[in-house]
């Protein structure tokens, strides 16, 4: 009688390593979208180190520790460890809630693996270039980029993390520790070793995200991950073992400990959809499920501003993932707190026509009538909207606003089932990115800079053939 082989390879750890290793991208969408979402990141990122609460945590862990052949983080004169530029670039680029998203079962920011992506990049490359070798070409880092989009997101289809009390950055953790692996030389068994103890790991709860703990561990959980993620590779290239089961260990592996004993599974084979179908943030630094209830308010602002006053109630129809992340009532304790709610969004954009960055900072926040609008607010679930939401021919991310006066009169009731950032709206949507990426660069850079950076950078054609640390000089001044 044949023995039954007991240690047998988790299959979603070998389908993984396969699609990294062995996937040929061709979607010419995915290369383009990934052009922009790379930028897009590296300009939130920039946009980031205008806050001081992020640069505190930027640089190496011991301070003037500088790292020979180091990872350099754009817009910074640090050069650090691969681990440690992960973390900083990773934290850049996710602190403002401003770069890419992506929404399912799970949600998430794809980009957010751009901080170990790049690092690695920017690392290796500078040892090839010691040695008389090529660099990573940008088209490469791409691929790497649209890889790992596919990872977080596939996993995110139908396996939530949120369900179990678990946070999204895991899958974070678990996408940049494939990609970053092979681009540090490793094959098969290596990626399978990583990623094992990738999931091992365990994940961040979910705490910082919610009341009344809502705080600014979410706007670095995700450089945590990413780093984590280069750290184990890392390990894995140095020989490190891993663990055939760590998914499926009876009693031991993650789906029994963290997972509700659900089995993890990939609804669709990997390739491109999800850099095809991701989410740009393009007009407001806002919590995803709010953009079109952003747009909803600002599209009525002009006809309630001369009325805060005589507002009755302000009723929200959405989807029921809004609902259960971001429908909150009673105190907002500090920005973490009030890019997370729908109310305070909305309430920002009635009363001022548009919603920046700096709308969440406590010298806004204290405006009365942000609160008063915000108790005036009743937020139901439509119905074909969820069903919307979960459809992977729409991926809508519906909401509908109307305002109701004291004298019986109410404004249109404004439906929006699609943000500019959808693919359903990519072509109106690309100039407004770039127009937004401008605006990043231009906070950090002179205008001399800053128009040298957009010409290497926005042609694609142009920038693909680019060595990696040629890209990144362009943003070190």
């Amino acid at each position: 009688m044949e023995s039954v082989k007991t240690n047998q390879t988790d299959q979603l750890l070998e389908e993984i390593a396969d699609y990294v290793l062995n996937k040929e991208i061709t979607s010419e969408e995915a290369f383009q979208t990934a052009h922009y979402t790379f930028l897009d990141a590296i300009g939130c990122g920039i946009l980031a180190l205008n806050h001081p609460e992020c640069t505190k945590l930027l640089g190496p862990i011991v301070p003037g520790t500088v790292v020979p052949n180091g990872t350099r983080v754009p817009g910074t004169p640090h050069v650090l460890d691969p681990v440690q530029g992960a973390f900083n670039i990773g934290t850049m680029i996710r602190w403002l809630d401003y770069n890419d998203t992506w929404l399912a079962a799970e949600w998430g920011h794809p980009s957010d693996n751009v901080g170990g992506i790049l690092a690695v990049a920017d690392y290796v490359s500078q040892l090839r270039q010691k040695k008389g070798e090529a660099a990573f070409t940008v088209e490469e880092v791409l691929e790497m980029v649209i890889k790992a989009h596919e990872i977080q997101g596939i996993l995110a289809l139908e396996n939530s993390m949120n369900r179990v009390g678990l946070d999204h950055v895991l899958y974070v953790k678990i996408a940049t520790t494939a990609v970053v692996t092979k681009m540090l030389g490793g094959g098969k068994e290596e990626i399978i070793n990583a990623l094992s103890n990738a999931w091992i790991d365990n994940s961040s709860l979910r705490t910082y995200r919610h009341f009344p703990n809502t705080g600014s561990r979410k706007s670095w959980a995700a450089g945590d991950a990413t780093s984590r993620a280069v750290r184990l590779a890392l390990m894995a290239i140095q020989g490190e073992m891993g663990y055939a089961t760590a998914l499926s260990a009876e009693g031991w592996g993650f789906q029994d400990v963290l997972f509700k004993g659900n089995q993890l599974e990939l609804s669709r084979p990997l390739d491109s959809y999800v850099m095809e179908n991701v989410l740009f943030k393009v007009s407001y630094p806002a919590e995803f499920h709010a953009q079109t209830a952003a747009e909803a308010a600002i599209q009525l602002h002009p006809e309630v501003v001369d009325r805060i006053d005589e507002i009755k109630e302000i009723t929200i129809s959405t989807h029921e993932s809004a609902i259960r992340i971001i429908d909150k009532k009673g105190p907002l304790y500090n920005p973490a707190d009030r890019d997370h709610c729908l109310q305070y969004i909305t309430a920002i954009g009635l009363l001022k026509g548009n919603i920046v960055a700096e709308d969440y900072e406590d010298d806004v926040a204290k405006d009365p009538r942000i609160d008063e609008l915000r108790d005036k607010m009743v937020v139901t679930e439509n119905k074909r909207y969820t069903e919307d939401y979960l459809d992977p021919e729409k991926r809508s991310i519906a909401n509908a606003v109307q305002v109701h006066f004291t004298d019986g009169t109410a404004t249109d009731w404004i439906d929006c089932e699609f943000p500019l950032g959808h693919r359903f709206r990519r072509e109106e949507a690309f100039p407004q990115i770039m127009k937004k990426y401008e605006a990043n660069l231009a906070t950090q850079f002179t205008a001399k800079q800053s128009v040298h950076i957009k010409k290497q950078s926005v042609d694609y054609d142009k920038i693909k053939e680019m060595p990696v640390t040629d890209f990144i000089e362009l943003f070190l001044g």
